[in-house]
């Protein structure tokens, strides 16, 4: 880029009248109210900053002025450019906003405030180093992007940046190391993906040169030409190539440039290949309506010069796998120079600089982020209509609302970038950090002051975490009218404390929930350890808090207690029976396979409960819950019929009768409402026994009903005592 202030006096501070002969010469493109708002905008900061010079030792005047240049020749509008020359002023305090939006308007005055922001935050690139964390320079860039409220302010960083790079080559190497790896980490990145290439190169290039200047040396000492007559072969080229496509009646749109130092090494490496296999040092670009042009533009280039062989590539018919697609040929050009030519359509070219196979995305190897990528799109979308005499201020307003960030990027007092969404509170960010920070949280500075916990941050603060020797969380950061939380991992992190901090309460609470339950459902409680397991828990009080908490119901507990266990070796065979009832399929004999089974009538066993089996002279086995009170009267001899069996892992549609307890408030009614709910619950009634109390009007009811499994009689219990006249319903065992 052509600099005019490198035309101006060599003297370090430069007059008035200096300043007017830049004006003049940048602002012949705008209109007359727009010249004279940048004339104001220079008298302003001429008179703020005259006499100062920056710590570099160079004037302050000539250093905005060469950063408003390199605006104006990226074409920039004049509220840009007005906005980078008077950048510094709120940082110097020589003006404040109010003035600013008065004499220059909003836009001026929110992208000045913007630059005062960033400026805040400006010395965190301090701890790059070589080979540093790529994430933290991602976020540094993420960062700087969502401070920034306006799209034109990324370009006044952009051109900020490349002047301070041009300016340290005079200075010691280390201090012209650590500008360059700043701006290769941070704003070479950012220039790329805006597509603002003539930043990008030059910033590329001069961070190559101190950075590895042997590097730098040894690949520019073997380009045949400065990039100056590289940059006239290309444009000889074009003029070459209108001509002929205006003779083959080709529409096309042409544009190149020669390939740059940085990216001619970095290709070099990638190959491993020498300078003279580089055959798009010097590239040109054609754009067209159809496919059809391409392959015939791709004629017309092969009858022009000589084609190199072997350097055809045709991603239109076998498209990369990122579904990019253009022509690549490589030719000798005028003067037996080598060049590449990439030829596309339109819609290629769209998807190739803002799709999937944009260039950024596939140079840097990043993964894909939506939502970053849409604010990048529609950062490009809007450099891209700046050009145009309507319709640029309207797309950025209209879509203002879109690049709005929904992350929020703030710093820790090292300079470490944090990433959290939109509308975080310093507690977000003390769990961001570690749990055991945001446990003993109490209070937040931001900036250097105290906020309350909710306080909502903005990019670019930097928060400080006051913290407790020890203690935990409140239990109002749960809660969401509070306002305290809003990440779901800070949430996780007090639900966990919390959970931890009251295990003993969930135990208590859970071995009181499942004693209730399985004295109601009438299911003898067995091995909890052997239980825990199998809701992959390591011990018993692991069982009793997760039902303490919820997190397992009571029911889920009583059904798995009886499911089918090893069996253990069968003692003996009972015998055949003579009669022909079909056994029960749910029921395994140890040892025996299809032998028929019953179910006890004293104590009515469903699955799953605990159950054994009696061995009965002609009956096959008949079926008792472990506990059933016959079972434990028998005598010794008789004990040895008893055998063990166990509920099968095929089920089938069998049902089976239990008897239920009612202990209610007698009224007129009551049998038929209760009965209702069976019946509601598909449930069949096959008896009924009821006594009532005259003295004191109370009522005991005995129904027997059959049923598939405990979770049905857990469920129309549960029913059966929500009704406001019942105080006791279990099952009788």
């Amino acid at each position: 880029m052509v600099s005019v202030v490198s035309n101006l006096p060599a003297e370090k501070q430069l007059d008035e009248q200096a300043i007017a002969v830049w004006v003049d010469s940048v602002s012949q493109r705008f209109s007359t109210s727009e010249q004279a708002l940048l004339r104001d905008a220079c008298k302003l900061m001429f008179h703020s900053h005259q006499g100062s010079t920056q710590p570099s030792g160079e004037c302050t005047v000539r250093c905005l002025l060469s950063v408003a240049d390199i605006l104006a020749g990226l074409g920039m509008d004049h509220e840009t450019i007005a906005a980078a020359l008077l950048h510094d002023l709120l940082n110097a305090e020589a003006v404040d906003v109010e003035l600013l939006r008065e004499r220059f308007g909003k836009g001026v005055a929110g992208m000045v405030e913007d630059m005062a922001r960033i400026g805040l935050v400006a010395g965190i690139q301090q701890n790059l180093t070589q080979g540093a964390d790529s994430q933290h320079a991602e976020n540094l860039r993420r960062m700087l992007l969502s401070i920034a409220d306006d799209v034109r302010v990324v370009l006044i960083v952009l051109a900020e940046c490349l002047h301070g790079l041009r300016s340290v080559k005079n200075f010691p190497d280390e201090v012209r190391q650590r500008v360059a790896l700043e701006v290769r980490e941070i704003y070479a990145p950012l220039a790329n993906r805006l597509g603002v290439w003539q930043i990008k190169w030059e910033m590329e290039d001069l961070a190559l040169r101190y950075l590895e200047p042997e590097v730098y040396q040894e690949v520019a000492s073997q380009l045949d030409g400065r990039r100056d007559e590289r940059e006239r072969f290309i444009a000889d080229v074009i003029k070459m190539l209108q001509a002929k496509f205006h003779e083959h009646g080709v529409k096309a749109e042409i544009f190149g440039r020669p390939k740059h130092i940085n990216s001619i090494w970095r290709k070099m490496q990638r190959k491993a290949v020498d300078i003279d296999q580089i055959f798009d040092l010097r590239a040109v670009r054609v754009l067209v309506d159809s496919i059809a042009d391409c392959y015939a533009v791709l004629g017309i280039v092969h009858g022009l010069w000589r084609h190199i062989p072997g350097e055809f590539d045709d991603y239109i018919a076998t498209p990369k796998a990122n579904m990019y697609q253009s022509l690549h040929t490589a030719v000798v050009g005028p003067g037996g120079k080598n060049m590449e030519v990439q030829i596309r359509t339109h819609e290629m070219h769209q998807h190739s600089e803002l799709g999937v196979a944009a260039h950024w995305a596939y140079k840097e190897g990043k993964k894909q982020d939506c939502e970053f990528e849409r604010r990048i799109i529609m950062m490009r979308n809007w450099l891209e209509l700046k050009d145009e005499e309507s319709g640029a201020e309207d797309f950025f307003d209209r879509f203002k609302a879109e690049f709005e960030p929904v992350q929020t990027y703030v710093l820790t007092p090292q300079g470490k970038v944090i990433e959290l969404p939109k509308g975080s509170t310093p507690v977000d960010f003390a769990y961001a950090i570690h749990s055991d920070v945001g446990h003993r949280c109490r209070g937040a500075k931001v900036d250097g002051h105290i906020v309350p916990l909710t306080h909502q941050l903005e990019s670019g603060h930097t928060v400080e975490i006051i913290t407790a020797r020890e203690g935990g969380p409140s239990r109002d950061w749960l809660s969401p009218h509070h306002g305290y939380i809003k990440t779901a991992r800070a949430r996780n992190r007090v639900r966990q404390w919390f959970r931890h901090q009251d295990f003993e309460q969930h135990v208590q609470m859970g071995r009181s929930n499942l004693d209730r339950e399985f004295n109601r459902l009438g299911v003898e409680k067995t091995d909890l350890d052997r239980l825990a397991t199998k809701f992959n828990l390591q011990k018993t009080e692991d069982l009793l808090a997760a039902v303490g908490r919820g997190d397992i119901s009571p029911i889920q507990v009583a059904s798995a207690t009886g499911e089918r266990k090893q069996p253990l070796p069968a003692k003996k065979r009972p015998p055949h029976s003579r009669h022909k009832e079909k056994p029960r399929g749910e029921i395994v004999v140890e040892g025996v396979d299809d032998l028929m089974t019953h179910i006890a009538r004293c104590c009515k066993p469903v699955p799953y409960d605990a159950i054994i089996g009696y061995i009965t002279q002609g009956r096959g086995v008949t079926v008792h819950r472990r506990d059933c009170a016959m079972v434990n009267r028998l005598e010794a001899p008789q004990q040895e019929r008893l055998i063990n069996v166990a509920w099968s892992d095929q089920r089938t549609d069998s049902t089976y009768p239990v008897d239920v307890q009612v202990n209610a408030q007698d009224r007129k009614g009551l049998l038929g409402e209760i009965s209702s709910v069976f019946t509601n619950e598909k449930l069949d009634i096959i008896g009924v026994l009821c006594r009532s109390n005259r003295k004191n009007d109370t009522a005991s009811m005995q129904f027997t009903v059959e049923i598939s499994d405990i979770s049905q009689l857990s469920r129309v219990l549960n029913r059966i005592a929500q009704m406001s006249e019942v105080y006791e319903v279990h099952r009788k065992v």
